[in-house]
């Protein structure tokens, strides 16, 4: 599905922009060049985290149960373990890098923006990813989409595992199953968006996210559907629900949501995902894409260091931050390529998985010591 590539390229170019333009001395000074789009970032880049989440979805339901009903390919403790592994290891490999540069510029870099100095617990909470749901402060911008993202496939799974129970119990056939299923992940999609959504005290947790994860899921069954008067009727359905939620109480993160499945409903219904208009999927676009999450994990640490630089080299003009920030980004998309081939790319195993969480506890250790 080239097309979901380029939409995870462009969406990840926003949320790097967003923080580019947020953290650190250098958009200070560069705003009075751009002020109009460095301040959009810095206010609203972040939203494009929308459309991670309601392809996250999208592709959850496709892995777990593209026909509505638990795809028999693996037991629930091994997808688990799985998904963890395959989140966790570039994950971990980013984030030590981020302990130890954050432990080298400290001392002469004076800014809120770096880190403070982790403890064993913070960093061992990291590694599980708990560290919101504990109350550690992040030790990198970002790190809690990780988090989030794990907890939403655990709640995924644990939703299609009830669906598949019913249907063992109650002796449903295959289409009553699917269509149990789907009204099971509207049915937590709702409590999300008309309830769980509104407490930002749930912003911890898969509950307060679920309902763009929902809508993508649910993207993904509905652009499945042959029929087309149901079809139309199932995407009316979507659209009726998201719209009410709005009108409950307007949030722009959930229209950005509800436009993204909504438009992964038709592209998957059209064809349009296996086979996007060429000037939609050009080969940057596909490369961004492909190294999104790496550029997502690592990106931070590169801005980190190249603000530290120009700030201690002295005095100098806006034009001289406003090239750095463009240096910043293209350094993170050189550090995310390097990250995407080495580590992410790799099978996740278990033996690299508890490796790299070894160099994030020895690289805290030293950082301590």
């Amino acid at each position: 599905m080239p097309l979901l590539d380029a939409a995870k390229g462009v969406a990840c170019l926003f949320i790097v922009g967003h923080h580019l333009c947020r953290y650190g001395p250098l958009p200070e000074a560069a705003a009075l060049l751009a002020p109009r789009l460095i301040g959009w970032l810095a206010e609203h880049g972040r939203l494009a985290v929308q459309v991670f989440l309601v392809i996250a979805g999208f592709l959850a339901a496709g892995s777990l149960a593209p026909e509505g009903v638990m795809r028999a390919s693996a037991g629930n403790w091994q997808r688990v373990w799985q998904r963890y592994a395959r989140l966790a290891m570039p994950y971990l490999a980013a984030l030590s890098v981020t302990v130890l540069l954050a432990a080298a510029i400290r001392p002469w870099f004076d800014n809120e923006v770096v880190p403070a100095a982790p403890v064993f617990s913070q960093l061992l909470a990291h590694g599980l990813l708990l560290q919101d749901v504990l109350g550690y402060e992040a030790l990198s911008t970002g790190v809690w989409y990780v988090a989030i993202d794990f907890q939403l496939f655990v709640l995924a799974l644990a939703v299609v595992s009830l669906a598949e129970w019913l249907q063992r119990r109650w002796q449903l056939e295959a289409v009553r199953a699917a269509w149990l299923l789907a009204l099971l992940v509207l049915m937590l999609a709702c409590a999300s968006l008309f309830a769980f959504n509104l407490k930002s005290g749930l912003d911890a947790t898969a509950f307060y996210f679920v309902g763009s994860y929902g809508l993508g899921m649910l993207a993904f069954w509905v652009g499945r559907i042959r029929n087309p008067w149901r079809w139309g009727a199932a995407l009316a359905l979507l659209a009726a629900i998201g719209a009410e939620a709005l009108a409950w109480e307007w949030r722009i993160r959930i229209a950005i949501a509800l436009v993204s499945a909504l438009l992964l409903a038709l592209s998957l219904r059209r064809g349009w995902l296996a086979d996007p208009p060429a000037w939609l999927v050009t080969r940057p676009v596909m490369w961004l894409g492909r190294i999104s999450y790496s550029l997502f994990l690592i990106h931070f640490p590169v801005i980190l260091l190249v603000n530290a630089l120009v700030s201690r080299a002295g005095p100098h003009s806006p034009w001289i931050d406003l090239l750095a920030m463009g240096a910043a980004l293209a350094l993170a998309m050189g550090a995310a390529t390097l990250l995407h081939r080495w580590v992410e790319s790799r099978p996740a195993t278990g033996r690299l998985t508890f490796s790299l969480l070894a160099v994030l506890l020895a690289s805290g250790a030293l950082v301590a010591a």
